[in-house]
């Protein structure tokens, strides 16, 4: 998709600050950040939302989440918490068409997103 800021970004067309990556997803950090810990973890695939995944995208989600959990580790929030958010369609508060999980922490979330 050749319009898609996450596509871009995932491709390296497109700056972020990249703290992960593999052939299955990447992972930046959010320019608007949320809490001291706000990531986007997102597909290199371009699927639009969580509504729009297939059953052929179960080992991606399924891994998807693993690097969520790889992450809170890496950045000291997995003992103490974390929330993750996945916002879908614009109901949902989804702002870009390209599925991601925010990952959120280094303080109490509850007051947050």
């Amino acid at each position: 998709m050749t319009d898609c800021l996450f596509c871009k970004i995932a491709s390296g067309e497109a700056p972020s600050e990249m703290v992960y990556q593999d052939d299955l997803v990447v992972a930046f950090k959010d320019i608007q950040p949320a809490a001291p810990i706000h990531l986007l973890v997102i597909p290199r695939k371009h699927i639009k939302s969580l509504a729009e995944v297939e059953l052929e995208d179960q080992e991606l989600l399924g891994h998807l989440l693993l690097v969520v959990k790889k992450l809170a580790i890496e950045n000291d929030i997995n003992e103490k918490g974390y929330k993750t958010i996945i916002n879908t369609g614009t109901d949902g508060g989804q702002i870009i068409d390209h599925l991601h999980v925010h990952l959120l922490g280094g303080e109490k979330v509850n007051k947050l997103v």
